[in-house]
């Protein structure tokens, strides 16, 4: 009597189903992981936002206001809010603020001469950020064998830090490790003397776009595609649509006209786009 063995295993066709199944069940979560790890590192932007705006009212009732955002040229080479907000939280050497005889100057120098100095901790005030909060990296390369940094040969002044966001940008080589740097988060303060936003030369608007316009120019970060809030031929009119408050209807008018903004440029790189994060209602 013949004996028929039973056969193990799957048929093609049976194969086929189950990869089929696979991929459409891959299908259908990644996007939901996509958007899960997106709405985490938002998350993540705006604890870091939250922490900028406790350590800039520690610096105000120490140094008696907001650090400055406007830009300043005294070297030919230009520094920006984003820079002076680094600056003023955690210092340009990241041992805190040298209150006194700085002035937020571009080329390095107080208004007597004299420039920061590590030995004079107890003149300085801060730092205002852990470091692990701040994100903070230099702009980019300004001396010979330094090759950490954002940015290669712009005109701003290259070698100060800026606070980036939490979106992990662009690689960069720090200390010999390869890790991801955020795009710089920018700072503008309110000139509170000013009421407009939307006539007249930039600096005499309530904010002045010119404070990081050097530092928006330069594009995004990965690919250098331009920004929204860098284009001249519409004297910047996204940035201030982009900070206008539309609850209010009697005249344009910019959120948080009292103080400052900050702009986080979101998943995209770019300012100016729906994905921002701020420390305002857009």
């Amino acid at each position: 009597m013949n004996v028929k063995q039973k056969k193990y295993g799957f048929t093609l066709v049976e194969l086929l189903t189950v990869l089929a199944i696979i991929a459409m069940l891959t299908g259908i979560l990644l996007p939901s992981l996509t958007m899960v790890r997106n709405i985490a590192r938002e998350t993540k932007q705006k604890a870091q936002l939250a922490a900028i705006d406790q350590a800039l009212m520690a610096f105000r009732s120490d140094y008696g206001d907001y650090p400055p955002s406007g830009p300043v040229d005294i070297t030919n080479a230009r520094y920006c809010g984003a820079q002076k907000l680094a600056e003023a939280l955690l210092g340009w050497d990241l041992l805190g603020f040298q209150p006194g005889v700085n002035n937020f100057r571009a080329d390095g120098l107080f208004s007597n001469g004299g420039a920061y100095n590590p030995d004079y901790l107890e003149e300085r005030i801060g730092p205002y950020l852990e470091l692990a909060t701040a994100n903070a990296f230099r702009l980019g390369i300004s001396a010979p064998g330094m090759r950490d940094g954002l940015f290669d040969d712009t005109v701003l002044l290259t070698d100060r830090f800026v606070l980036c966001d939490s979106f992990g940008a662009k690689k960069i080589t720090v200390g010999g490790k390869t890790i991801k740097a955020g795009t710089p988060i920018l700072y503008y303060r309110a000139d509170t003397s000013k009421k407009t936003i939307d006539s007249g030369v930039p600096q005499n608007r309530i904010y002045d776009i010119g404070g990081n316009i050097d530092l928006v120019s330069l594009g995004r970060m990965t690919d250098g595609k331009a920004h929204p809030f860098a284009n001249p031929f519409s004297m910047y009119q996204n940035f201030y649509d982009f900070i206008t408050d539309q609850r209010v209807t009697a005249r344009k008018w910019p959120y948080r006209a009292d103080s400052y903004i900050l702009i986080s440029a979101g998943i995209d790189g770019l300012y100016g786009t729906n994905d921002d994060i701020t420390n305002f209602g857009n």
